[in-house]
């Protein structure tokens, strides 16, 4: 690996904890703040996704205040949190993908309960050359595919007139733990690449063709601040911490839009119709919303229905879902839409019914 050696960072004054910041390394660990003076909180363990992880450790404080219970998550991944959860090891789970069938049988009464919305940025490490370079979905495929080897490959070029490109190796990155993140990424791809996708298709974990493999979030970007030619996706919140360079996706509409608040919620508008098991698909929508990220996913917490913190559990998310909205945009989490909520409240509903 090339250039200068920079450790991930944290988004100043907002996210001390996006790379697994120390308030999640010690709620893993059981250490978490203790409660108020006069309450008889609990503690509310939970695991799984990295992608909600800086939302979540910004809802600690609030919701020990309010509570006077305790969140302590462990972001080890939407996969190892769908197991902890199957294996009621942690009071609630959290993925970017949704379950499987046969993972919500083996669940045995779990519900799912979207109660975050965010994006997967693609971020590069090209020492000169400006942020937000405009990127298409079929030469991302082909990056990945390994087809595309180097910058300034004319394919790149093309979206990008007027920019000097390198003649840089590329370095492709990818997760090698089971992740929500790979799942919505590689959705993505699936969506836009027919070769992707009767190859590798979408999954939390692919066999990836070329790339390094890093562990986590924070493994990807390392991977990419530590590599001089590197690109890899990780959850927006990362990229802004990091002060990562990342592409404005093209659209459907043929627009180049970069993950906002704006343009997450465009993609999220595509989609007001769940699945019965409460999922939303806002990946690659129609040319019809403009202003759409297309790489754009709601993040799920998964609960047992019968558990003997129903009552806590049921505090804690419908806050999550209601006033703990407030504290995503800072972090690139889009307050859900109504029709999104709405669905999250019948799920609640359902914990210790």
């Amino acid at each position: 690996m090339t250039g200068a050696v920079r450790k991930p960072v944290g988004l100043p004054h907002v996210l001390a904890a996006v790379a697994l910041a120390a308030a999640l390394v010690v709620a893993a660990a059981g250490g978490a703040a203790a409660s108020p003076v006069g309450t008889a909180g609990v503690t509310l363990s939970g695991a799984g996704s990295t992608f909600v992880a800086p939302l979540v450790a910004k809802w600690g404080p609030p919701v020990s205040a309010a509570f006077g219970d305790d969140i302590a998550y462990n972001p080890i991944g939407s996969g190892a949190g769908i197991s902890a959860i199957t294996g009621r090891t942690v009071d609630f789970g959290a993925s970017d993908a949704p379950l499987s069938p046969a993972q919500f049988s083996a669940c045995n009464g779990c519900v799912q309960i979207p109660w975050a919305l965010s994006a997967t940025s693609v971020p590069y490490n090209l020492p000169g050359v400006k942020s937000l370079l405009h990127m298409d979905g079929p030469t991302l495929a082909k990056m990945y595919l390994g087809q595309i080897t180097h910058w300034n490959d004319p394919a790149i070029q093309k979206l990008n007139p007027g920019v000097a490109l390198p003649s840089t190796a590329i370095t492709i990155a990818h997760r090698s733990d089971d992740s929500g993140t790979t799942y919505n990424f590689t959705d993505y791809l699936s969506s836009v690449s027919n070769e992707w996708n009767q190859k590798y298709g979408a999954g939390v974990n692919v066999s990836w063709p070329i790339g390094v493999p890093g562990r986590g979030s924070g493994g990807m970007v390392s991977i990419i601040t530590q590599t001089e030619g590197a690109v890899g996706y990780v959850d927006a919140a990362y990229s802004l911490a990091n002060h990562l360079k990342y592409f404005a996706m093209r659209n459907r509409s043929g627009a180049f839009t970069p993950p906002s608040l704006k343009s997450i919620l465009a993609a999220a508008s595509s989609n007001f119709h769940p699945t019965t098991d409460n999922v939303f698909s806002i990946v690659n929508p129609p040319a019809a919303f403009k202003s759409a990220y297309p790489i754009s996913t709601y993040t799920y917490v998964i609960v047992p229905v019968k558990t003997a913190k129903a009552s806590d559990l049921r505090k804690f998310i419908f806050w999550a879902v209601t006033k703990g909205q407030a504290y995503g945009p800072p972090l690139l989490f889009a307050p859900i839409p109504k029709v999104a909520l709405v669905v999250a409240e019948k799920a609640i509903s359902r914990i210790g019914g």
